[in-house]
Formats: C-alpha cells, sequence, structure tokens
C-alpha cells in the first residue's frame, strides 16, 4: 500500500491492513513502524491508527509507547467461534471420544468454501494438533478432518473448496498433486474413514469419519489425532471409536453447525 489511498474502499484496506501490521508486530510497535510496514505516509498511518484505537480494534499502549491489538478483535473471533460451535450433545460426543481413547477430538465443518475446526476436545496428556484452532479453516487435503469432508462433496463443489487455498505441501508427505489427492479420496469413500499420517505435521497422524445429516448428506466429520509411534498399533481401535462417534453426532440431527 502507498500513497493516502483514498476513497470508502481505500479507507477500510488501509484500516485493515494496520489491523494486520499490529497483529504481526506485537504490542509496542510505533506509528513509524507501522508506515514503513505500510509504505504509506506517516500522517495517514496515524490517522488510521487514531480511527481504530477510537472504535476499539487498536489499543494505545502508553507504557511501551505503541499500539497493540484491542480488545473488539477478540470479540469478533468470540463471535465467529459460537457461530461453528455445535450443540451440548456433540460436544458431549467429542468428550467421551477423547477420554474413550485418550486422543484429542475433533469436529469440523464446511463452511461455504473452507473446511473450519468447529470444536476440539484434549487436555495436555493429549494435545493433539496443536495448529488447528476453533473457529480456523483447516488445510482440508493435509488432514484426516479435510479428507473425510472433501470425499463427500460433488465436483463442482470439492474444486471451489480445493481452489480456496490450494494444495500447500506442508511437509513433504503432503499431498499437494490434485490426481493424486482425487486417487486419495476414492479410497476415503471406498473405505469410510480418512487417514493422514505426517501431512499435516511431523510426528502427527489422524483419521476421521464424515457426520451425516438429513438425507445422509456429509455435514462435517469428526476425528482424532495421535502421535506417528502411536497410530500403527491403534489404528483399527481409533476407527471404530471415530465410526461410532460420527454416527452418534449425526443421529443427533440439526446439532452440528454449518
Amino acid at each position: 500500500m502507498t500513497g493516502d489511498d483514498g476513497g470508502t474502499g481505500g479507507s477500510v484496506l488501509r484500516a485493515l491492513r494496520v489491523i494486520e501490521a499490529v497483529a504481526a508486530a506485537g504490542d509496542g510497535v510505533t506509528a513509524k513502524a507501522i508506515a514503513r510496514r505500510l509504505g504509506c505516509p506517516l500522517p495517514t498511518a496515524y490517522r488510521a491508527l487514531g480511527t481504530l484505537v477510537e472504535e476499539g480494534y487498536l489499543v494505545r499502549l502508553h507504557a511501551v509507547r505503541g499500539y497493540g491489538l484491542g480488545y473488539r478483535v477478540a470479540e469478533l473471533h468470540r463471535s465467529l467461534t459460537a457461530q461453528v460451535r455445535p450443540s451440548a450433545a456433540v460436544r458431549a460426543v467429542l468428550a467421551d471420544l477423547h477420554s474413550g481413547v485418550g486422543a484429542a477430538a475433533y469436529l469440523a465443518v464446511l463452511r461455504d468454501v473452507d473446511v473450519v475446526v468447529a470444536e476440539i476436545d484434549r487436555c495436555a496428556d493429549h494435545p493433539g494438533a496443536v495448529d488447528l484452532r476453533v473457529g480456523e479453516p483447516a488445510p482440508a487435503h493435509a488432514t484426516a478432518l479435510g479428507k473425510a469432508v472433501l470425499a463427500g462433496l460433488a465436483p463442482a463443489a470439492l474444486a471451489d473448496v480445493l481452489g480456496q487455498r490450494g494444495l500447500v505441501p506442508l511437509t513433504p508427505r503432503t499431498v499437494a498433486d490434485r490426481r493424486a489427492l482425487d486417487r486419495e479420496l476414492l479410497r476415503v469413500r471406498t473405505a469410510g474413514a480418512a487417514v493422514e499420517v505426517e501431512e499435516f505435521h511431523r510426528g502427527v497422524a489422524g483419521i476421521a469419519v464424515a457426520v451425516r445429516g438429513p438425507g445422509g448428506v456429509p455435514a462435517g466429520a469428526i476425528g482424532v489425532s495421535i502421535t506417528r509411534a502411536e497410530f500403527g498399533a491403534r489404528r483399527w481401535e481409533l476407527e471404530h471409536a471415530v465410526r461410532e462417534a460420527a454416527d452418534r453426532a449425526g443421529r443427533a440431527g440439526t446439532a452440528i453447525a454449518t
């Protein structure tokens, strides 16, 4: 971004870029640093910062003489997680799965063209894939949760979802080729369960099963993740437990958030 972009669209974009810059820099970033980062005049940065502070999206931190993220950002995130959060019945299914198999348990839903993590039940002993967070998209091609959802999509919808973020190779084992992924999804449809081994993170493996909504249409997926070292010996035990959990969640009817 250069210059003092005119118009409402330019002002909105500038404000968003300022918020992103403050988030990246952390508490205490100065107006001069923001202006340098965004390539805009210092008065322009000050105007944007002042408006964002007034609206609560940023705070002026006097102790460190700089800016930080404001609390309205956290409010927005809470609103998003509330919108995708499943019912108490489905949360109970995840809690039972977690405690029953001793593995972090997840629910993902399809939100337009993103596979979004809707709920996680885990603990310090079973942290699972720590980079999966409620309210955030999961890399659908690189996670068992994502592949379980993708396998149930019609071709046009599948293309839309994959086109949103692409097939980014996250580890040497990530399926980052469309033809290879299509073959993998065919295996998922045939088996009724999706597996990933170190495709998302080194040392982590997972298994997931689609949750069927009304008419048998996939409404999301339930899965677990554990260490790669454990997975080989426990794969079938975990699959059985995940299938039962997905079936229970499906029977909850409208409980899955979409």
